[in-house]
């Protein structure tokens, strides 16, 4: 995807700390005291086994995670659409990825993991504003939402560093937005 094409041309020199970040949290109308990682069966929330499988693969290491990572987006946003809510999407992506499959198994049961969840949401509502995906958090601290279709690979470095020259340290632009209608006419 997007990101990837960007981290293989900048050869090492992009670092990216993938977060978790719950939009089913996030667009609750009045969400009062209800937490979707306090949720009883998983299985009845659209992505927060997702970031389960997410954290388990980065307890593999930071490679084994971006092969986790892409896959499932693929899995996902390809031609399978795959669900967001069942362990055995997760475990045959780990397994295609060469992850240790027992140990993912394991770390998927693990209850640490919806604290660092919930840790990580918490800290992107409260410290940095997030209300959406991808919210990108630069090394200043400066936050900023992207609404994007996948540029085309031959722009995808210079369309990624357009958007961080211009967000990264000018606090001062607080929102860019292009008028609906005619967007995304002619983006796709």
């Amino acid at each position: 995807m997007w990101l990837d094409i960007v981290k293989k041309e900048r050869e090492g020199s992009l670092r990216l700390n993938w977060r978790n970040f719950s939009l089913q949290q996030i667009n609750q109308q009045d969400p009062g005291d209800w937490r979707v990682w306090n949720e009883d069966d998983f299985t009845k929330t659209r992505s927060l086994m997702a970031s389960i499988a997410g954290e388990a693969a980065k307890r593999q290491g930071e490679e084994a995670f971006d092969r986790f990572f892409l896959a499932l987006l693929r899995e996902r946003h390809g031609g399978n659409r795959a669900p967001l809510n069942d362990n055995n999407v997760f475990v045959k992506v780990a397994e295609d990825c060469g992850l240790d499959t027992n140990k993912f198994k394991s770390d998927l049961n693990d209850g640490s993991i919806v604290d660092i969840i919930a840790k990580d949401h918490t800290e992107a509502t409260e410290v940095h504003g997030a209300f959406g995906t991808p919210t990108f958090i630069f090394e200043n601290g400066q936050s900023a939402y992207l609404k994007t279709f996948i540029p085309p690979e031959n722009e995808s470095v210079e369309a990624f560093e357009h958007f961080v020259g211009l967000f990264s340290d000018r606090s001062y632009i607080g929102e860019i937005k292009r008028p609906q209608p005619p967007w995304p006419k002619g983006a796709v």
